[in-house]
């Protein structure tokens, strides 16, 4: 297991990606924390570039690659969009060729500004996880450099929102993340760890594509089909053994969001800060909604992921 990144390292990883991202704001909302009985601070990676928190590690990776193997000449990886986006960010600005595939039926407004990024879109298989495999395939016959979806270097990138979560909010009791291959969750344990600091980490999954939080249960890997409709972000059918490591070693809790109660957060996201909130994104809100009574009189803080929400489920969450 690969060790998580240090304190420099992830403040390296801050500089370098400064230039392209400003620090995203961390809030509290009056309307939101209503009704919880805590002290609730929303981290707002829905502000970026690419409207979500990927980005970062995208940044750090392409240019880790380019370093590392200067002669590379386009990149391919699989995705339900953000981290797509990321990695078509990142490519163009380091003039490389990127590859995207997406399985059939993926947000069409994500794989929309996948397109206006620069990346070659391929549509395959029914799941992540199909798509995943088709891209290995491709990255084999044409020579491309494949980007995983988890990796320390693109862990390091992610890392800079929680350092600046953790500099914005002193002395948090907990802090809630959505786990998809576990990027967020190991950046977010990579900064609690390297500022010395006793917050507890909630990891959050959609209870439709519940594989973490049955591997944490069970302490063992364990895979399970995704049928979430609504989180196509978290919608992982098989864990990374490396993030799970993490997850099982660091995490204070896993809890699953089904996906009426992920609408039902984007919706009072929408009402309380007029931010949108993709499904996902969402998903730690919800999380905290339905463990208010652990968290009374606490000062918490949610991840708002991602805010690429496809204009479908936005109608959903707005009726």
């Amino acid at each position: 297991m690969e060790p998580l990144p240090t304190l420099s390292e992830i403040e390296a990883a801050k500089a370098l990606i400064r230039p392209h991202i400003r620090e995203t704001p961390t809030y509290r909302w009056p309307l939101l924390e209503a009704g919880l009985g805590c002290e609730l601070w929303l981290k707002h990676e829905n502000h970026t570039p690419v409207g979500a928190f990927k980005i970062r590690g995208g940044l750090v990776y392409m240019d880790e690659l380019k370093r590392q193997q200067p002669e590379v000449r386009g990149v391919i990886a699989a995705s339900t969009g953000n981290h797509g986006q990321s990695i078509a960010f990142a490519a163009r600005r380091n003039g490389l060729r990127a590859v995207i595939v997406v399985p059939h039926g993926n947000n069409p407004e994500k794989n929309a500004a996948m397109r206006s990024l620069g990346a070659e879109l391929v549509e395959h298989g029914r799941e992540f996880q199909e798509a995943l495999e088709y891209s290995c395939a491709i990255a084999a016959q044409e020579g491309l450099h494949a980007v995983p979806s988890f990796h320390p270097w693109l862990v390091r990138g992610v890392a800079t929102y929680a350092l600046e979560l953790f500099h914005s909010v002193s002395d948090l009791d907990a802090v809630f993340v959505p786990i998809g291959l576990g990027s967020g969750f190991c950046g977010v344990t990579a900064a609690r760890e390297a500022l010395g600091l006793n917050t507890k980490i909630i990891g959050v999954v959609s209870e439709h594509a519940p594989a973490y939080a049955l591997s944490f249960q069970q302490q063992q890997f364990v895979e399970q089909t995704s049928m979430t409709r609504v989180a196509e972000g978290v919608a992982c059918k098989t864990p990374n053994r490396e993030a799970l490591e993490h997850v099982m070693r660091h995490a204070h809790e896993v809890v699953t969001v089904s996906d009426e109660e992920a609408v039902t957060a984007m919706r009072e996201i929408i009402q309380a800060t007029h931010n949108i909130a993709e499904g996902a994104g969402a998903l730690a809100y919800a999380a905290l909604k339905k463990q208010r009574d652990t968290w009374q009189g606490k000062r918490v803080a949610c991840v708002l992921t991602g805010g690429n929400a496809s204009m479908s489920i936005l109608r959903e969450a707005l009726l």
